[in-house]
């Protein structure tokens, strides 16, 4: 992917974290993931389409999650993310 279009998506994602969007989104949230209660300090935002995978900082591209599950599904695409867990589960 290109340098300049992951820094282009990195400072939109952190712009949009300081967005009352975002601030109303985590506000009494729920993992989107393993569905645990989330909190203005426990969630983290995740791009479900990778930015390294061309996914972009938008509002219909992230969500909120927690950090357990954010750092295991690392780039894997929603897809990818789902699959892995099916075979968990096996």
């Amino acid at each position: 992917m290109d340098e300049s279009f992951e820094k282009k998506e990195k400072e939109a994602a952190r712009a949009l974290k300081k967005s009352q969007w975002w601030q109303n989104k985590i506000h009494n949230s729920h993992c989107y993931y393993c569905q645990i209660p989330l909190n203005q300090k426990t969630a983290t935002m995740d791009h479900v389409l990778p930015i390294s995978k061309g996914g972009k900082s938008v509002k219909n591209n992230v969500v909120v999650c927690c950090k357990k599950c954010n750092s295991k599904k690392k780039d894997l695409s929603l897809i990818e993310w789902e699959e892995h867990l099916k075979q968990l589960k096996t």
